[in-house]
């Protein structure tokens, strides 16, 4: 039996190798990947394993993002030290998952599971629907939790849900919060783009972006496009742009 492990703790992986030994002396360990992407790498270059051992936390992302850029098709027993991901994953199509510090009579419960359900098939069939799905809910929220702007001649900072709406004038970007105040803000457009929370700010054209909290009555425009009220302003108009009108309803709606 061809066992891969993935596994970024360099004393995990000993500790899974020795007591793979210690009860499975027939199984041969191909080899040891510490990351997402040498794990890719290596299923584009080498034959599957019949089982793999697979650390939920890689140093470079969670591991379930090897079922997206390569296809796996045989069983998977997952590892972990975070008891919510473990739950999780044992839904999707692995035999089993086990809880770090591993234990020797848990390994061997796993492994003896395997052979008993899967050593006589050639494939398993894993649900990359559900791969998705974790990916999604398991990935780690980076949005951002506040700005640091100017204020007159010092610093503060603004909380991300007390923002309604940034924009961009004559080349410079502002924040504006519900109760009409102003920043200034150190960034352009697109870089605040990439780090607010997509379900709670849309992009409705190049020059604004809008908190789904101050997004008031929506009007017809001209064009198909669409006219916004939005809290906290009183002199800009809000239109969204005819490019960003579908995805900007779809936001609305979900």
């Amino acid at each position: 039996m061809n066992i891969l492990i993935i596994e970024d703790e360099i004393r995990a992986s000993q500790q899974l190798q020795a007591m793979l030994q210690k009860n499975f002396p027939e199984v041969t360990v191909l080899d040891v990947l510490e990351s997402v992407e040498d794990s890719v790498e290596w299923f584009i270059k080498n034959t599957s394993p019949n089982l793999i051992l697979m650390d939920i936390q890689l140093a470079d992302g969670l591991s379930f993002e090897i079922f997206q850029k390569t296809k796996i098709e045989v069983p998977v027993i997952f590892t972990t030290a975070y008891d919510q991901y473990s739950i999780r994953a044992f839904k999707v199509n692995s035999i089993d998952y086990l809880l770090k510090p591993i234990q020797e009579d848990d390994l061997s419960n796993a492994i003896n599971k395997f052979r008993k359900l899967y050593e006589k098939q050639s494939t398993s069939n894993i649900d990359h629907s559900k791969i998705e799905e974790l990916i999604q809910n398991l990935s780690p929220n980076k949005s951002r939790k506040r700005f640091m702007v100017k204020e007159g001649n010092s610093m503060t900072f603004v909380q991300i849900d007390s923002i309604s709406f940034f924009y961009s004038e004559d080349g410079i970007s502002f924040l504006m919060t519900h109760n009409g105040k102003r920043y200034i803000v150190d960034q352009t457009l697109d870089a605040i783009e990439k780090e607010i929370d997509k379900n709670d700010f849309s992009r409705i054209n190049r020059a604004q972006i809008v908190n789904i909290n101050a997004v008031g009555k929506i009007h017809p425009y001209f064009n198909h496009r669409l006219k916004l009220d939005v809290k906290g302003n009183e002199t800009l108009e809000f239109i969204v742009s005819r490019n960003r009108t579908k995805e900007f309803k779809e936001w609305l709606n979900q």
